[in-house]
């Protein structure tokens, strides 16, 4: 990085974290330190689905008031899941309304006793609409799938001798409307000789499944009654050092004390600070890379965060852990920089869904995915179309991989979709995942929506107003999706959804676009959707559509026309997609989306070992710049 924009940004770090992030509330990651403790609810719960005309008898009967099981019959959902193709019963496949969870925990004596200890419930993701009771008391509400809430239940459960079974319950709609985040309709169809009476469908207009439940962990934690409760950290580089802007936010208390320390990877102590604000100088600073970049990627370093405070029933300590990757991103209208140096992104897109899991959050495929990516040689992924789990970032963040962070904003297709409730909802969607993943290196770009109607009048307002909302949450990250943002990111399917099998085509309609687009507005290009169906074991030569060698053929035309322009401003591709998924029924599509180049098994298909040929010469010739570029992968490199 150039002199001045170190001197900039070292300058700016202390503004950008005063100025932005300015949420109210944290949602740190629960973790366990000597001050907090966490128990995990993942497991069986009960389930019920209310199958009643208006989906509103479990209201009426009030089911949370009860264990669940008197209001009749349950059944055993696994938890994180989402509940769709877990039974048998054909009726939840596609069901649309409220399902009921409820999970029956004991708590240690010491949470109930210990008037000092603050306990909270925390639901990772609950989609779509959720309402919480804790033992039949109404207790928390939230709007919106894919992204963390909880609740301080300590009243609930600090109430007399023997408080210490709890009973929580959990009501879900995942009904989309065109106020939700994605919007959607619902449908009556009203000819009585081909539908019963109140027959109904939802209507959405995004091509993915809509999976819904508890699809990400539910647990209890712990802090003290004065905490932590949210740190915000911005990075930047001066010269050999690095400069880690902190500020943190303490709750309970305001007579407290402060001690922030600065690890390096090998524990020890590299910066020390004090107080709620400050910054860390890091001399010698080892840079957080993504992979492939340095022979020393994904470098963390840990902030340790020490509170003591006097409460009136005596003193008490809270420590929470972060870890901190320092690095700079900057945007030029040709090239996107990290930590000074030119950025291209090679990687997917991706979705949270596989087998009868459906979106629920999995350990085991987490960790083969990564290992796909890695074999892949991709270092970034897109986050299509909504946030992933927060150990998918922390993935990111120890692995490298770089990580486009989009919002739910996708299938704004129709214009009651851009009203004056959708807007306040959108941004306070963006709200919530700034909050969530704002200390992310891996995170270097903010999506606000994908493939809006942008063309409409009221969506040019409403866009411009999200991504000027997100801007000022966070202003040392760019902003992707619609023209008027610091990085355009395009989707185009040629020779897929037109000019049908005409692979001739691709070059000259891809130059096109990328000509077209910088002309107009002189902004680094991502193409950050393109493919083709492909069902495994499909052979056909000559290629035709929906064979391996049609996918394989349609990627080689495409990445002709990426390299004409890659050293000029197209400074990413991203594959569509990963691996297969999911999708609502029709003539088009059989058992979902097609267009992985790993089955939804995460089984290779042809075009996977094409990109993996080309995505390790991509990072050859970014690691050495000046040799000849080797095609094939360094099997026997630290990288592999």
């Amino acid at each position: 990085m150039a002199r001045g924009s170190a001197v900039a940004w070292a300058a700016l770090g202390p503004l950008l974290w005063g100025c932005a992030l300015g949420l109210q509330g944290g949602m740190l990651y629960p973790q366990e330190s000597p001050s907090r403790e966490c128990k995990e609810l993942d497991g069986l719960w009960s389930f019920r689905a209310d199958f009643s005309d208006n989906r509103r008898r479990g209201f009426e009967e009030q089911w949370y008031r009860r264990p669940l099981w008197e209001s009749g019959p349950t059944v055993d959902m696994p938890v994180p899941s989402s509940f769709n193709d877990i039974s048998q019963d054909w009726r939840l496949r596609h069901f649309v309304g409220w399902v009921w969870y409820e999970r029956e925990v004991i708590l240690p004596e010491r949470w109930t006793q210990d008037l000092r200890t603050r306990v909270v419930l925390r639901i990772g993701s609950a989609h779509s609409y959720a309402i919480v009771w804790v033992n039949g008391v109404d207790t928390l509400e939230h709007e919106g799938g894919y992204l963390p809430f909880e609740a301080d239940i300590s009243n609930l459960v600090q109430v007399g001798p023997l408080p210490s079974r709890l009973r929580i319950t959990i009501a879900i709609n995942n009904t989309l409307t065109p106020t939700t985040l994605p919007p959607g309709t619902i449908q009556y169809l009203t000819d009585t000789s081909k539908y019963p009476k109140g027959y109904f469908v939802q209507n959405t207009y995004f091509d993915f499944f809509n999976y819904a439940g508890l699809q990400r962990s539910v647990l209890l934690y712990t802090t003290p009654t004065t905490y932590i409760d949210d740190i915000t950290v911005t990075t930047s580089v001066e010269q050999d050092s690095g400069l880690v802007n902190y500020q943190i936010s303490v709750k309970g208390s305001n007579l407290f004390k402060l001690e922030v320390r600065l690890l390096d990877a090998e524990n020890k102590v590299v910066a020390n600070g004090t107080g709620t604000q400050g910054q860390l100088k890091v001399p010698g600073v080892s840079l957080w890379w993504p992979y492939l970049m340095h022979e020393r990627p994904a470098y963390l370093y840990s902030l340790e965060v020490q509170l003591t405070a006097q409460t009136s029933l005596g003193p008490v300590s809270d420590f929470y852990t972060l870890p901190v990757g320092i690095r700079t991103v900057a945007v030029t209208k040709s090239q996107f920089l990290i930590n000074g140096k030119p950025f291209y992104f090679h990687g997917v897109n991706k979705h949270e869904d596989a087998d009868i899991r459906g979106k629920g959050f999995d350990w085991p495929l987490l960790v083969k995915d990564f290992n796909l990516l890695r074999w892949l040689g991709a270092n970034a992924f897109r986050t299509s179309h909504y946030p992933y789990a927060e150990e998918v970032m922390q993935m990111c963040d120890r692995y490298g991989i770089v990580v486009i962070d989009e919002c739910p904003g996708v299938g704004l297709a129709l214009p009651q979709f851009f009203n004056n409730v959708s807007l306040h909802h959108h941004m306070q969607v963006m709200e919530e995942v700034v909050r969530r993943d704002k200390n992310h290196p891996a995170v270097v770009m903010w999506s606000v929506a994908n493939e809006p109607a942008s063309h409409l009048e009221s969506a040019g307002y409403y866009l411009k107003m999200v991504i000027a909302h997100t801007k000022s949450l966070d202003p040392s990250r760019p902003v992707t999706f619609a023209p008027y943002v610091d990085v355009i990111c395009l989707n185009s399917y040629y020779s897929w959804y037109h000019d049908y099998g005409h692979l001739e085509l691709i070059q000259l309609q891809l130059a096109t676009q990328f000509e077209n687009w910088y002309k107009k507005y002189q902004k680094p290009i991502i193409q950050s959707e393109y493919g083709a169906e492909t069902i495994a074991g499909f052979h056909q030569d000559p290629p035709l559509m929906f064979t391996e060698e049609y996918q394989k053929s349609l990627l080689e035309q495409y990445h002709l026309g990426l390299d004409q322009k890659r050293r000029k401003y197209v400074v990413g591709e991203l594959i569509w997609n990963f691996a297969d998924f999911m999708t609502e029924q029709s003539p088009t599509r059989v058992l979902g989306n097609k267009k992985g180049i790993f089955t939804r098994q995460r089984q290779p298909k042809s075009a996977a070992f094409l990109l993996r040929e080309r995505y390790w010469k991509i990072a050859n010739e970014t690691r050495y710049p000046h040799s000849v570029a080797k095609s094939q992968c360094l099997e026997n490199s630290l990288f592999t």
